[in-house]
């Protein structure tokens, strides 16, 4: 299990690898002060170079046979693609995992095989922004190709407003240069075009070229820029049903077109009155803690469970998620600077239809909100007999959430 350091995810597959009696060795890019005393069940792998951490993979498994790997994000999967061809196991090919992380190649590739995506134009920060910005389409989108959570994305509306956001995202690829994120990409970005509509979320699981959907999550609150901060995720989808089916179309043709026939896919689709829209397809679950909201079968059944199995070719449990309404809110950044205090979580847990609240920010924390920023304060949980009670239940929790911050330079 290929886990970087500042992922969220590590909790929900050691706890799944656990019930379903797996033997698992987590993966990082730092090494654990532990590994030396638990050396089958702790490894430290250069992220960054895929062949020199598939051969340290051999060496390790001479030592401790390995049956399958798995990555939890963009960054690992590549990696866990290049390992699973090293084992013999039947994966997704390298250059459709490449595709699917990198926006520019993904656009390239899906409008060739004619799904619906906006129209983009690749351009470089070295590239003086009169050239283009004159005849750019707007309104418009300046978006990074490596950067996830909508970091770095931003809306412009005329001339002006494109120049400005070219410099704010010169910035953020400046600071990341030389990082994994932005490797092979150098300081390059797409202007492409705004697609207006409602944004749904699709979560599935690819088996032998076949999308199976896990769950269609509705975004209620509106994503029309400047920026593009996600909140709530809510499902099942109130949108009609063959709307629905339309975008489950989308996303089904995006994967296939990029050649993923295996594993997690999450992706990002709009619908207006033209139709669908594919806006990002990634070869993962989904991020964050996000995936908590999810359970299958009797309810007991977590995403990371199906994931694990499908990766070891185990039995799937039902693939339909539980009956009830379920819903996440990322909890929005409430303001740039220290996060001194926070107050309100168990007056907010005690909403009923709460599942959880998470506050995985920690207090001296400096919080930076979107585009800059990409991480939440935490995560809001909850579940009910229908969609629109869901929301309201995670929207009155917020409500009861406090946090007091200053600025950074005080």
């Amino acid at each position: 299990m290929l886990l970087p350091t500042t992922t969220y995810r590590t909790t929900a597959f050691v706890e799944a690898a656990r019930r379903l009696g797996v033997d698992l060795t987590v993966a990082s890019e730092r090494p654990s002060t532990f590994e030396s005393a638990l050396p089958d069940a702790l490894l430290t792998l250069a992220f960054d170079d895929l062949q020199r951490a598939v051969r340290q993979v051999r060496e390790f498994g001479h030592r401790y046979p390995l049956d399958a790997a798995i990555g939890v994000d963009d960054d690992t999967v590549a990696l866990a693609t290049s390992i699973n061809q090293a084992l013999g196991r039947d994966t997704n090919p390298l250059e459709g995992v490449f595709a699917a992380r990198d926006k520019h190649l993904q656009r390239t590739v899906l409008a060739t095989a004619g799904v619906p995506v906006p129209r983009f134009a690749l351009h470089a920060l070295g590239e003086h922004p009169d050239n283009f910005v004159e005849t750019t389409p707007y309104p418009c989108v300046v978006k990074p190709l490596r950067l996830s959570a909508s970091r770095g994305v931003i809306r412009a509306n005329d001339s002006g407003e494109l120049v400005a956001a070219i410099q704010r995202l010169g910035a953020i690829l400046e600071s990341e240069s030389g990082t994994d994120e932005c490797a092979d990409t150098g300081l390059q970005y797409l202007v492409e075009q705004f697609v207006p509509g409602y944004e749904v979320a699709l979560e599935g699981l690819m088996t032998h070229g076949e999308l199976n959907v896990l769950a269609f999550f509705d975004k209620p609150d509106p994503l029309d820029g400047p920026f593009f901060e996600e909140t709530i995720y809510v499902t099942p989808s109130r949108h009609p049903a063959s709307e629905q089916a339309a975008l489950i179309d989308c996303a089904a043709s995006a994967a296939t077109a990029l050649g993923l026939r295996e594993g997690p896919i999450h992706a990002e689709l709009r619908f207006n009155e033209q139709g669908p829209w594919l806006i990002e397809l990634a070869a993962r679950p989904i991020g964050g803690r996000c995936s908590a909201v999810l359970r299958f079968g009797d309810g007991s059944v977590s995403l990371e469970e199906i994931v694990l199995r499908h990766a070891l070719d185990l039995p799937l449990p039902s693939l339909e998620r539980e009956q009830s309404a379920a819903g996440v809110m990322m909890i929005p950044v409430p303001g740039a600077g220290v996060l001194e205090d926070y107050t309100g979580v168990e007056d907010a847990k005690r909403v009923p239809g709460v599942d959880d609240v998470v506050i995985t920010a920690h207090r001296g924390e400096t919080l930076v909100p979107w585009p800059d920023g990409s991480r939440y304060p935490g995560f809001i949980f909850a579940r009910g007999d229908r969609p629109e009670l869901v929301e309201r239940v995670l929207r009155e929790a917020h409500r009861r959430l406090r946090f007091m911050v200053r600025p950074a330079s005080s």
